[in-house]
């Protein structure tokens, strides 16, 4: 079998690291001869989004490069699909392997169906039902596309149905996140981060916010770091700040962010302005922290299977598995809402609860294996 995989963003590497260490493993047992190719669109192109999280996930250096770059989602889209459209057709796999929601993921799709190619979908299923979303956009168009659908909760499967998905397509296989997470805990473990910043396990929070909602308009980044403020009086709050948002938190404050900074260990109370960290450190900070604050999906997910109490700010979510399994509250964008859920986390114990089902590390030999079965038919 021959597997072509697609990833644009950050948030793809941990989804498509699995499948390659899996493929990996096969190919060592004598188990399967499946081969793969790599091609990375450059959505996100930062070194700090980019190189490291290869590095760290032991991912090879990608077959094609693709050096889209930033832009407007239609430009970004377009740009993919004509780009990729020679690769996959030299290539002539038998399976696009598209995860996740960003444009990438969506111009791999069209592309995949124009060339008549098999395509799934990890990661499918997952709706947050605001069509203002870009991602919401995207992840529709691509399950409509999509051969096979591989979902991570019981709520992709439940959205596709009533799609009007055939239900031979959908496929309940657990969340691959959790497989990067589990597999490299032993790294993420020995982490000196919190020793090196003077952290004590449970006495603080971390943030982080990307989304063009929250960052893009001056006055509601002002609000609510004005509420992380408020936060910060109480713990200490680490934040790695992505390269979006700190370019709009310079254009706000006319200078480099005043975010209480400080270098090298915490040593008081405030908002402790971070560059964009690698997996296993930011992992490592994740599972030690009281509260984690984010607009980001994944980390959603994260905190939910280390049962670290999650305050989404946002107001809905695509992941609901998160939030019925009691670790995870959408609280929106008002600072009295930021400040009071804060608060009322830091009053109360964190949760001790088992996973949700199929969250267990072996996601990625699932999706292979139904792969592999199909081709073998």
């Amino acid at each position: 079998m021959k597997i072509v995989f697609v990833s644009g963003a950050r948030p793809n590497y941990m989804k498509i690291a699995p499948l390659i260490w899996a493929i990996r493993r096969l190919k060592q047992q004598g188990i399967a001869d499946i081969q793969f190719a790599l091609i990375h669109t450059g959505q996100h192109y930062d070194p700090q989004l980019f190189d490291v999280f290869f590095r760290e996930l032991d991912l090879p250096p990608p077959d094609y490069s693709l050096g889209v770059g930033s832009g407007s989602h239609v430009y970004q889209i377009a740009q993919v699909m004509e780009r990729i459209e020679p690769l996959v057709e030299a290539t002539q796999p038998d399976v696009v392997v598209v995860v996740g929601d960003v444009n990438s993921t969506l111009a791999a799709a069209l592309t995949a169906a124009k060339l008549g190619i098999p395509l799934a979908h990890v990661e499918a299923g997952l709706r947050s039902f605001d069509r203002t979303m870009p991602e919401e956009t995207n992840r529709l168009v691509t399950d409509t596309l999509s051969d096979f659908l591989f979902v991570s909760e019981e709520s992709g499967r439940e959205n596709l149905l009533r799609e009007g998905i055939a239900s031979g397509k959908i496929f309940f296989v657990g969340n691959v996140m959790i497989d990067s997470l589990q597999q490299s805990r032993l790294v993420w473990e020995s982490s000196k981060i919190r020793d090196d910043m003077g952290l004590r396990n449970g006495d603080y929070g971390v943030v982080t916010l990307h989304r063009p909602s929250n960052v893009d308009n001056p006055d509601t980044l002002r609000q609510i770091m004005g509420a992380l403020a408020e936060v910060a009086k109480d713990i200490p709050i680490i934040f790695p700040v992505h390269p979006r948002t700190r370019k709009q938190l310079e254009l706000m404050n006319g200078s480099a962010p005043s975010l209480c900074l400080r270098s090298g260990r915490i040593e008081a109370d405030g908002i402790y302005d971070l560059e964009p960290l690698g997996y296993h450190e930011f992992m490592a900070l994740v599972a030690g922290a009281r509260v984690v604050l984010t607009d980001s999906g994944g980390i959603q997910e994260e905190t939910t299977f280390l049962n670290v109490p999650c305050l989404t700010l946002r107001h809905n979510t695509e992941r609901p598995v998160t939030v019925s399994h009691g670790t995870n509250r959408i609280i929106g964008t008002s600072p009295a809402a930021i400040v009071e859920e804060a608060s009322r986390v830091l009053k109360n114990p964190k949760p001790a609860l088992p996973p949700p089902p199929l969250w267990d590390g072996k996601s990625a030999d699932r999706i292979l294996s139904i792969l592999g079965a199909e081709k073998a038919a």
